[in-house]
């Protein structure tokens, strides 16, 4: 059973940054990224980066954010930038590993506001 552990998040103005981190354990992790969920919207797909370093980013992020990994620590980060309210929604840590498939964390909140 993989788990994950998520920091990061809060409060922030528009235009302001934040930095997200996850560092997963019990499995070999193939895909690590994050998704999130606005309030009244289906869950996205926010970034993505594969063992290789391979990223993929929703339309709306690029430019902005920045997907990292840390092979030898199981850890992504997503470093957020010019962050607008739109982006507000609790972001989830997501892994694909050999064992557990997909797996998500529990989520932390990221609120853009003025």
């Amino acid at each position: 059973q993989v788990q994950l552990a998520e920091s990061g998040g809060g409060l922030v103005q528009p235009g302001g940054s934040l930095r997200l981190s996850c560092g997963a354990s019990g499995d070999t992790i193939l895909h690590m990224g994050w998704y999130r969920q606005a309030q009244g919207r289906q869950r996205e797909l926010v970034a993505v980066i594969t063992s290789r370093g391979i990223t993929t980013y929703t339309d709306s992020v690029k430019g902005r954010f920045t997907i990292s990994r840390d092979n030898a620590k199981n850890t992504v980060d997503l470093q957020m930038n010019s962050l607008k309210p739109e982006d507000t929604a609790v972001y989830y840590c997501y892994t694909y590993g050999i064992t557990t498939r997909e797996h998500w964390g529990q989520g932390t909140q990221v609120t853009v506001a003025s």
